[in-house]
């Protein structure tokens, strides 16, 4: 798996253009080949199939996984592997034919973070729940791994004691 994610960069066609007006950015207009679609939806969104990556800021290493059927839906992500690069997430080959993967190294992964009101310091990042994404054919899938190893909820910056 990339520990870079190029996905926000890429565009299968260019010429097509959507409109979106969102509750976050105002209104956006993105190539339409940047669309990630998600057949399942992330858990508890299964109506919100349609994504898009959206920048931070600059140099961030978040980005926002902003849904197209529901304006006022976006999460902020991050790739796992630059916060723990001995992140595993074991590939089946169920999800690699799902997301129409021939290699894992196809393969991109993104965490939703999750970042307490007015408290950054105590952001989290759902390792348990990652986004596998197939950067070429944009389909993505949001997997469940081993509760015993990882949780929706693990500190991102050091704690303090």
């Amino acid at each position: 798996m990339k520990t870079e994610t190029n996905l926000k960069l890429k565009s299968v066609d260019e010429e097509q253009k959507i409109k979106l007006k969102t509750t976050r950015f105002g209104e956006l207009e993105v190539p339409g080949g940047n669309v990630i679609h998600m057949p399942g939806g992330v858990l508890g969104f299964p109506g919100c199939k349609d994504y898009i990556l959206i920048p931070h800021k600059e140099n961030s290493p978040f980005l926002w996984y902003q849904s197209l059927d529901d304006p006022a839906l976006a999460f902020v992500v991050i790739n796992p592997l630059i916060l723990n690069p001995a992140y595993d997430v074991p590939v089946s080959p169920a999800l690699m034919e799902g997301l129409g993967a021939e290699k894992v190294e196809e393969l991109e992964l993104l965490a939703i973070v999750t970042i307490p009101k007015d408290r950054p310091q105590e952001m989290t990042v759902n390792l348990l729940g990652p986004i596998v994404i197939n950067s070429a054919r944009r389909l993505a899938k949001q997997i469940v791994l081993d509760p015993e190893r990882y949780s929706t909820k693990t500190p991102i910056l050091p704690q303090k004691k």
